[in-house]
């Protein structure tokens, strides 16, 4: 079992990484997320893969810039929330169950609230200050 569950953790660690590294070259999809995803993937199922994808630039771009600034810009928070949207709204339409509704429209609320509320919004010019404090 503890097996399998590492399994997990490494097919999904890769498969978000992978969709992470398309974000960084598709404007529409945000990087982002998905490598905080893949690094928290990678820490629970593997030391070695851990390590190999902190010494990565993607890691150092993104996933260390998030953590050293906790900060977002307005654009940044905007352009996660649109592609989160647009997948929660496609969930509801195509799901016909009440109760998974129910719970998009709320994990919808949640999420906006946690940018708008939870997210130090930064000015782009702020980036800089941010990454060398």
């Amino acid at each position: 079992m503890k097996n399998m569950k590492r399994i997990l953790y490494i097919l999904l660690g890769f498969i978000s990484f992978g969709i992470g590294v398309a974000g960084t070259v598709l404007p529409v999809l945000p990087g982002g997320p998905f490598f905080l995803f893949a690094s928290y993937c990678f820490a629970k199922s593997s030391e070695r893969l851990e390590k190999w994808f902190k010494r990565t630039s993607f890691y150092k771009r993104y996933v260390d810039r998030y953590f050293l600034r906790k900060a977002m810009t307005r654009m940044e928070k905007i352009r996660i929330n649109l592609i989160a949207d647009f997948f929660i709204l496609l969930s509801i339409i195509f799901v016909k169950i009440l109760l998974v509704r129910i719970i998009m429209v709320l994990l919808a609320v949640i999420k906006h609230y946690y940018f708008i509320k939870k997210i130090k919004t930064i000015k782009p010019d702020e980036i800089d200050l941010y990454e060398l404090a």
